[in-house]
């Protein structure tokens, strides 16, 4: 049984060598992209509820 998950183990360690990783450069990128697009739509999101929340009160 342990000897399995040894197996399992180093294979796991081995597909893992050979995967593609991102450079630094390129994960620091990414991540100002969502940052930003992540700011972008909370102003989206807050400019709508501001508006409507003022519909429905100037309508009561």
């Amino acid at each position: 049984m342990s000897n399995k998950i040894i197996i399992y183990l180093k294979e796991s360690f081995g597909e893992l060598k050979k995967v593609n990783w991102l450079t630094w450069k390129e994960t620091l990128i990414l991540t100002i992209n969502i940052l930003l697009f992540s700011a972008l739509f909370l102003i989206i999101y807050w400019v709508f509820d501001f508006f409507l929340l003022k519909i429905i009160f100037i309508n009561r």
